[in-house]
Order: structure tokens, then C-alpha cells, then sequence
């Protein structure tokens, strides 16, 4: 009978419910936000009670509003109200919230759901989202998963109350590859290691055995692209996230560094280094087939595509000091766009190809900065001692980077397009070298 009557709740109505044309409850989120939005999300309940492999449904449902709270207080946008100021809902308040306590508690918006386990051992997890002064229901979804993807549902509820709330869409459910870093510093041990955008999930890729820089993420599947020193010949590898199967990339007889893919994950752009002089080579993953982008004097390094796949930002010191470049995707057109003093370097290209983010390096400090594409609007982020390699996250509003103190401690942080909410991000060892993935599918 509860199974029935929560399943009744989400076809009650279409599984994805715009808000009605009069609801204008919004984040304005292009000049960021000094008073972060209150919103109310209550543990979510469960009809009756149940053991799962996850473990109890009374229990999911206050981590389920635990994760989705911590994800929309992170973005800086948000402000979740402490659950003591509101009761606890039943599940016929799911869909028929007590909104006068809500507004009591001055929450602007409600997220709330339900967690049941299904027969055949899955779990489906509601997701609702209210306007509380206007008592509008502003969209709804369910999500049916295994016990072990519980949390991924969380992550996309916080998406999906992002996504109505901003306009933008979210980034939550996403992962993060980064070199974990132990050990003293005269003998630094390496990892790959990958997790969830908030820290849980956390596993090691790669022994320590041998040391490991610059992971990069492929957009389309389970793959990432990094540099290896094993055998003490530095060279770039993909490496297959599920099956933990690696290959080389290309054959040559000195150092190649610093890959990344292209949109359709088909083409790999790296460097190689000989006698001195770096220049930029494209790898078909199918074919594995190379050929050579730029030819010249000087060290040309550090590529990324733009999200058409037409053009590729790089650093280089053809220029007599290293700044950053964009060509097109077949290494001709090169031209300068990042002027000014000191060095630039580092650079990515934005998913949404409105901004490319790169490490300034000015005055004897790391700093985080953005830059149009055609050389215009650059802007400094963050000013610590030393932050660099940024990383976009899905969205395109959110950079991940990492930041070194002045005792030589490394960790990963993220900080917004407008400069706020400069956060940490938790790993379980020291960090460098981070990159956001896209969406999980």
C-alpha cells in the first residue's frame, strides 16, 4: 500500500514539471551573491521503514537531504535553514507541504522527496521543489537506482533544484581526478586518485609505485589522459577509469606531457619536448595515428580545445615570454591573447566557450585569472601564494584549481566565476593537479 502511494505522488503529475509562468522565484547568478538564498530541505521520509543494501530508508532520507543541503550551501548560493526550525514532514506532506512553517523559518524555497525501496531491491527517490511564499510546486522528479546509487540521486536532485533556481544547469553529479600527494618532499609519492565532486567515493587509480602529474578527464567516456614517469621515461597514457586498461600515447624518444582530449574524446593534443623545444602534437585515440601542430623555436605547451573543437588555446614563449595563444584546431592562425606583466599559463578552455581560465604569475605569485577568447576582459580570481591549474566544472560557472601554502602544503579548491566562495574542497591526502569531469551519464 505505500509502495502504491508513494508511486502515485510522482504521477501525480508529469515526471518533470516546469514551474507555472507566474512562479519567478530565481538566482541571479552572473554578478554572484552576498546574501545566499534560504532554502528549507527536511529529511526525507520514507513510508514504512525498510533494510536495504544501503542501509535503512529512515536512515537514506536524512543523508539523502544531508548531501543535497551541503551541495546547494557549497555553490555559495544557498543557504539551508537548520532542520530544528521546521517539523520533520510525513510523506503526505510531500506533496502537500506545511508551507506556513516554512515561511516561519524563512525559507524561500522547499526541497523536499521521499526514499522507498522497491521490491526487485532498487530505491526510488523522490525530488520536489516549492516556492514557499507563492505555494507552487516549481518542478519534481524521481529516481529509481540501485542501493549503491543512492547518492548519485542526491547529486541530482541538488542538480535539478540548481538548474530551476539558476537558470544554469548543475554540476553536482560529477567526478574529480587529482595526484594525491604523501610523503616527505625529497621523496614525494604520487597517486591518481578519483572521486565524487564533494569528496565521498574516494579511490586511488595508480600504486604510487611511480610518480604521476597532469590527469585530465575525457568528456564523452571512462577514460582520462596523464603523464607518467614509470621507468623513468616521461610519457602520456589514457587510461580506462572501469577496466583500469592503459595505453601509451604515440612512440617517441623523449618527453610528451600535458594531454588533453577534444570534445568527441576522438583526439588527444600533448607536447612533446626535444633538446629543449616543446611543440604540440594531435593523437587520434581510433587510429593512433600523431601529427605535428606547431613546429618552431620555442616551447609551445599546455593545449585545450574549445568545446566546437575549432580552436586550441596554448602557452608558449614564441613571444620571447610564456603567454597564452589560440589557434586553429589544425595548428595554423596562431595569435597572441594574454598581455601585460608577467606570465601566463596553464590555460583551459570553458565549456559554455565564452572564457578560457589560466594561472597568472605576477609579482611572485599563482593566481587564478579568466580571459575572453579574443585576448579581452582578463580578470584575477583569487589572490593566494600560489594557485594554479584551473579546471572547469561541467557548468562552466565553477572553477576547481589547487593551492599551494607558503609550508608547502597542497589542497584542492573551487571558487565561482565572480570571485566568491573561495572553498575547499576535502581530500584525504595532500592534492595537486585537479580536473573536473563532465556529467556522469
Amino acid at each position: 500500500m505505500i509502495l502504491r502511494f508513494l508511486a502515485l505522488l510522482l504521477l501525480a503529475a508529469p515526471a518533470m514539471l516546469a514551474a507555472p509562468a507566474a512562479a519567478q522565484l530565481r538566482i541571479d547568478i552572473t554578478s554572484g551573491t552576498e546574501a545566499p538564498m534560504p532554502i528549507a530541505v527536511p529529511v526525507f521520509p520514507t513510508g514504512a521503514s525498510a533494510q536495504t543494501a544501503a542501509g535503512n530508508t529512515a536512515e537514506l532520507g536524512r543523508q539523502v537531504a544531508g548531501i543535497i543541503s551541503a551541495n546547494l550551501a557549497g555553490s555559495g548560493l544557498f543557504k539551508p535553514i537548520s532542520a530544528s526550525a521546521f517539523p520533520a514532514p510525513g510523506v503526505g506532506e510531500v506533496t502537500a507541504p506545511q508551507f506556513a512553517a516554512f515561511r516561519t523559518a524563512a525559507a524561500q524555497a522547499l526541497v523536499t522527496g521521499f526514499v522507498t525501496a522497491n521490491p526487485d531491491g532498487t530505491l526510488t527517490i523522490g525530488c520536489y521543489l516549492y516556492d514557499v511564499f507563492s505555494e507552487e510546486e516549481l518542478i519534481r522528479q524521481g529516481f529509481t537506482v540501485t542501493p549503491a546509487g543512492w547518492r548519485r540521486a542526491a547529486h541530482k536532485c541538488s542538480d535539478l533544484v540548481y538548474s530551476r533556481l539558476t537558470g544554469e544547469s548543475g554540476y553536482f553529479d560529477s567526478r574529480i581526478v587529482y595526484v594525491a600527494e604523501s610523503g616527505p618532499r625529497t621523496k614525494r609519492v604520487k597517486r591518481l586518485a578519483v572521486m565524487d565532486q564533494d569528496g565521498a567515493n574516494h579511490r586511488f587509480l595508480t600504486s604510487g609505485q611511480s610518480l604521476v602529474l597532469m590527469p585530465r578527464f575525457s568528456p564523452v567516456n571512462e577514460t582520462l589522459s596523464y603523464m607518467s614517469f614509470a621507468g623513468d621515461r616521461p610519457r602520456v597514457m589514457i587510461y580506462n577509469i572501469s577496466t583500469g586498461a592503459q595505453q601509451t600515447v604515440g612512440e617517441f624518444d623523449s618527453m610528451s606531457f600535458a594531454g588533453r582530449f577534444s570534445p568527441d574524446g576522438r583526439t588527444l593534443v600533448f607536447s612533446v619536448t626535444r633538446a629543449g623545444n616543446s611543440d604540440i602534437y594531435a593523437y587520434d585515440v581510433g587510429t593512433r595515428a600523431t601529427r605535428r601542430l606547431t613546429n618552431g623555436n620555442s616551447i609551445d605547451t599546455s593545449p585545450s580545445f574549445s568545446p566546437d573543437g575549432r580552436k586550441i588555446v596554448f602557452e608558449s614563449d614564441r613571444g620571447g615570454s610564456q603567454q597564452l595563444y589560440v589557434m586553429n584546431a589544425d595548428g595554423s592562425g596562431a595569435q597572441r591573447i594574454s598581455f601585460g606583466d608577467g606570465r601566463a599559463a596553464s590555460p583551459v578552455w570553458s565549456p559554455r566557450g565564452d572564457l578560457i581560465a589560466f594561472t597568472r604569475m605576477q609579482g611572485g605569485k599563482f593566481r587564478v585569472a579568466v580571459i575572453k577568447p579574443d585576448g579581452s576582459g582578463e580578470r584575477l580570481l583569487t589572490d593566494s601564494w600560489q594557485d594554479e591549474n584551473p579546471s572547469w566544472a561541467p557548468n562552466g560557472r565553477v572553477i576547481l584549481f589547487s593551492r599551494t601554502e607558503r609550508g608547502g602544503k597542497s589542497s584542492l579548491r573551487s571558487i565561482d566565476l565572480t570571485g566568491r566562495n573561495d572553498r575547499r574542497i576535502p581530500t584525504p591526502l595532500e592534492a595537486s593537479d585537479p580536473a573536473w569531469g563532465p556529467l556522469l551519464k
